[in-house]
C-alpha cells in the first residue's frame, strides 16, 4: 500500500514507518521538525528511514491547509495514520492556542484531504487522556469520556467527534486509538523514562509527582506499532446492532471504531523507577511532590474490543522494555 503517516519523524510515527517500508509498503512522511523537543532527535528518527527509496520525506505542517491538500493530490495514498499532534498534557496549560491549531485544524485538513481522495482508512492517534476524571477501571472504549482534565485531551476528544462525522457524511472510515502512556527506544525527551535516566546518570534528582503513587499502563513502543499496523490493516464496518436508544460511544452506524492500545496492566510509578534504577545500576535521588493539574492518578486499559478484532494484545513487561531503553540510551548517548 501506500500510506502517508503524519509525524514522521515522532517517536512513534518514525518506528511506524520502519515497520511498513520493511513489509513492503510505500510510506509518505510528514514532519514539520517543530522544536517542541531536540530537532536532532527527530532528524536522527528520520536518518533510519529516509534511507529506503519507498520513503518520501515532506516538510509540512499540518494547519496549512493548501500544502495538505497539495500532497494528497500528488501522492495519493490509499490509506492514512495520523500521528502528527502537539503533545504533552501540561505544555497545553501554558500553551492552549497551539492545540487548537495542530491537533483541531491540523486534523481537519487532514480529514479533508482524505473525503476529497478516496483514501481507504484513516487512522489517527487518540489518548488515555480522554478518559479524565473517570475512575472506573480498567478503562472501556465503551465509557463515557465527556470530563477531559487538559486541553491536550479535549483536543483528543475532538478528533474523535470529528472523525465520526466524516465516518457518517462521508462514509470514510476511521479509526481513534487511544495510546497509554508509550515508551521505549527512540522516545520523547519529555516524557518521565526520559527524563528520569538523564537525571540519574547526571546525579540529579528526579521529581516524582503524586508521591509515587500513580499507576500507568506502560505501553512498549513495539507493542504499540504493532497495534496500529493491525488496525490499519482492519477497515472498520458499521455496527449493524448500534441503536440510538442505547448508543454505544466506540462503534457506530457509520465505518468508525475506537480502540484502546495499552499494557493492561497497570504499574506503579514507584516500581517502574525500581526497574529503571536496577538497569542503570544506580540509585535514584527522589524528589516527592503532588499531583499536577491536568493529571489523573491511574491509567488501566481494556484491550477486549482490540483482541476480538485484530488478535492482539501489547505484552511487553516494563522489566524487558526500561531495559531495552536503558542500552539505547546509553548507546544513543555515549553515556
Amino acid at each position: 500500500m501506500k500510506v502517508l503517516v503524519t509525524g514522521a519523524a515522532g517517536f512513534i510515527g518514525s518506528n511506524l514507518s520502519l515497520q511498513l517500508l520493511d513489509r513492503g509498503d510505500e510510506v509518505i512522511g510528514i514532519d514539520n521538525l517543530n522544536d517542541y523537543y531536540d530537532v536532532n532527535l527527530k532528524k536522527a528518527r528520520l536518518a533510519r528511514t529516509s534511507q529506503h527509496s519507498a520513503y518520501t520525506d515532506i516538510r509540512a505542517n499540518l494547519e496549512d491547509n493548501e500544502k495538505i491538500a497539495d500532497i494528497f493530490a500528488k501522492h495519493k495514498p490509499d490509506r492514512v495514520v495520523n500521528l502528527a499532534a502537539q503533545a504533552g498534557v501540561r505544555y497545553s496549560i501554558e500553551n492552549p492556542m497551539s492545540y487548537v491549531e495542530s491537533n483541531l485544524v491540523g486534523f481537519m485538513n487532514i480529514l479533508e484531504g482524505c473525503r476529497y481522495n478516496n483514501v481507504e482508512h484513516l487512522v489517527y492517534a487518540s489518548s488515555s487522556s480522554v478518559y479524565g476524571a473517570n475512575t472506573h477501571m480498567p478503562f472501556s472504549v465503551h465509557d463515557n469520556v465527556d470530563h477531559p482534565l487538559s486541553m491536550y485531551a479535549a483536543t483528543k476528544k475532538a478528533n474523535e467527534l470529528m472523525a465520526h462525522t466524516y465516518s457518517h457524511l462521508y462514509r470514510l472510515p476511521t479509526t481513534g486509538l487511544r495510546f497509554f502512556t508509550v515508551y521505549g527506544p527512540w522516545g520523547r525527551p519529555d516524557m518521565a523514562l526520559f527524563l528520569f535516566t538523564r537525571n540519574i546518570l547526571a546525579g540529579k534528582p528526579i521529581d516524582v509527582f503524586n508521591y509515587g503513587n500513580h499507576r500507568r499502563d506502560f505501553t512498549y513502543i513495539d507493542d504499540i506499532v504493532e497495534g496500529v499496523i493491525r488496525t490499519l490493516d482492519n477497515i472498520p464496518q458499521p455496527n449493524s446492532d448500534w441503536s440510538g436508544d442505547a448508543p454505544d460511544s466506540a462503534t457506530s452506524t457509520a465505518p468508525y471504531k475506537l480502540y484502546n492500545i495499552g499494557n493492561n496492566n497497570p504499574v506503579e510509578l514507584g516500581h517502574y523507577i525500581e526497574v529503571l534504577e536496577d538497569c542503570l545500576g544506580k540509585k535514584a535521588e527522589k524528589n516527592l511532590l503532588p499531583l499536577q493539574p491536568g493529571d489523573v492518578p491511574d491509567t488501566y486499559a481494556n484491550v477486549e474490543a482490540l483482541v476480538a478484532d485484530v488478535g492482539y494484545k501489547p505484552a511487553t513487561s516494563v522489566e524487558d522494555g526500561i531495559r531495552r531503553f536503558v542500552d539505547w540510551y546509553k548507546d544513543y548517548y555515549k553515556t
